[in-house]
């Protein structure tokens, strides 16, 4: 939190290879600060931080409209292809530490492809070490999104008939995160409407976790 007038909210984006991680990023922050492109291999390789410019017309405080201001942190997918399980652990621990060690972290952004199936087993590696980086209440603290939504959309899927339909490994994970859910569209996330209608889900999930923070450090 900077002043009355502004609120900022720290977010962290983690995701298998390809899921669309970084572009995600880019979509929260109106930006393109990451790189994000197709590769056979695993684009990302270090953490790096984004920051939106202040963002109008989504909160009001005290009866006074207060500006938005976006952090994401873009990390190194995992499993990755050329960096361990221990390495990218290490590296995405510091970074938190290093960027929201002061303000704490209010959500993690677990990406998921809304066009691939997710099968039993197939999120473990990421969930665990989403554990192993936020603790015992990481629930409380992440959320899912989905992207390329509009390929599912294309295939005739509204959110609604997508998840009647999902595998039981996606539902039994969006249970346990509280049904913290969002859909992204991928050809129409950069545009502004769409991305303020994501950044409202996010600050309504923020709002009923009471504006809690994560990894806050202790200087007492």
């Amino acid at each position: 939190m900077a002043d009355s007038n502004e609120m900022t909210i720290n977010l962290v984006v983690l995701g298998k290879t390809q899921t669309g991680k970084s572009a995600a990023g880019n979509s929260l922050l109106g930006s393109s600060d990451f790189e994000s492109r197709l590769s056979p291999s695993s684009v990302t390789t270090r953490c790096s931080l984004g920051r939106s410019g202040r963002i109008l017309g989504l909160i009001r405080r005290n009866g006074c409209e207060s500006a938005l201001c976006v952090r994401v942190l873009d990390t190194p997918s995992y499993p990755h292809s050329a960096l361990s399980k221990e390495q990218v652990r290490d590296t995405v621990t510091a970074a938190l530490a290093h960027h929201f060690g002061e303000e704490g972290l209010h959500l993690a952004l677990l990406v998921l492809r809304a066009d691939l199936p997710l099968c039993p087993d197939e999120s473990d590696d990421t969930v665990q070490l989403i554990q192993e980086l936020l603790g015992p209440t990481w629930k409380d603290f992440t959320a899912v999104l989905l992207t390329h939504a509009d390929k599912a959309e294309d295939a005739g899927y509204s959110e609604e008939t997508y998840l009647h339909s999902a595998s039981s490994a996606l539902l039994s994970l969006l249970s346990s995160v509280q049904h913290k859910y969002i859909f992204l569209d991928n050809h129409n996330s950069l545009i502004k409407e769409e991305r303020n209608i994501v950044l409202t889900k996010l600050l309504n999930f923020i709002q009923k976790n009471n504006y809690q923070v994560l990894l806050k450090n202790s200087k007492e």
